[in-house]
Order: structure tokens, then C-alpha cells, then sequence
């Protein structure tokens, strides 16, 4: 007689872990971000000294508190491969209510590119959809670049 049973395959999710550590990031869950210039100089450490682009996603609580943060991409001196499933990855999983995004332009000009501008409107309209708002987009130099305070998002 055939056997009838259903198998199921299982998945088994498998997250790299870091051996990085922040130090000075280790109180970040009681900090609040109300605005672009919180968000610069507590992360401005984190990015100032790479000499490629790096793009960082921050998480945020529904009260604006750092729930955690990762390097979702790097990339060499003028760009990064952003990957809209890589961004949102880390968020879904710390099961935050929005993110902001961050990346640095080695070259010190904090003018959005075109390629900035057309990946923040995908990756808002991707959060849209899944519902995991973009609080803001920043470009980090020696100063910062607000797509919010832009008009851009």
C-alpha cells in the first residue's frame, strides 16, 4: 500500500553573525532621534573615516528610539549596490516601525546623484507596501544632506 503522508520541506533561516562591536554605540537604545542632526552626530562616527560607500539602515521604535542598526551595503568609491530586500531584511526581523537610511560620499560633495534619488523613491514605495516607513534619508560628508529637509521624500 502507497504511503499517503505529506512531507514538508523546512526552512531554516541563517543570519550572519558580526564580530564587530560599537563600543560607543552600546547605550544607543535610549537615545531618541527627532531630527537630522541627532541622526548625523550619532552616527557620523560609524561612517566619516570610509573611504568607499558604505549604506547604513538604522531602526527605529514607534517613539523614534534606535532599535538597531547594520551596513546593508559597500560598495567602492563613488557607489554601492543597494539591494531593497537587504534594506528591509534587518528591519522586518527587529520588527521596528520605521528606518532611516544613510550612506557616505567619499568624495565630500553632499549633492544627492540621480541614483540616490530614484533608489530613496524605490525604497519608499517598498516600504510603503510592507509597512515600514522611511523616516529619512541622509547623505553623510563633512556635513549632511536631509532628503526630508530636500523635499525629496
Amino acid at each position: 500500500m502507497p504511503d499517503k503522508s505529506i512531507k514538508f520541506k523546512t526552512l531554516e533561516w541563517k543570519f550572519k553573525e558580526t564580530t564587530i562591536k560599537y563600543p560607543e554605540y552600546s547605550n544607543i537604545p535610549q537615545k531618541k532621534i527627532s531630527s537630522p542632526d541627532d541622526f548625523f552626530i550619532m552616527f557620523n562616527p560609524l561612517l566619516k573615516e570610509e573611504s568607499r560607500e558604505v549604506f547604513l539602515v538604522v531602526w527605529l521604535s514607534t517613539f523614534n528610539k534606535v532599535v538597531g542598526f547594520e551596513i546593508a551595503s559597500a560598495g567602492g568609491l563613488n557607489s554601492s549596490i543597494v539591494d531593497p530586500r537587504a534594506v528591509f531584511r534587518g528591519a522586518i526581523i527587529s520588527n521596528c516601525a520605521s528606518i532611516i537610511i544613510a550612506h557616505n560620499h567619499p568624495s565630500g560633495n553632499p549633492e544627492p546623484s540621480e541614483e540616490d534619488i530614484k533608489l530613496t523613491k524605490t525604497l519608499v514605495e517598498a516600504g510603503k507596501i510592507i509597512g515600514i516607513k522611511i523616516f529619512d534619508h541622509l547623505i553623510f560628508t563633512d556635513t549632511y544632506t536631509s532628503f526630508v529637509e530636500r523635499g525629496l521624500i
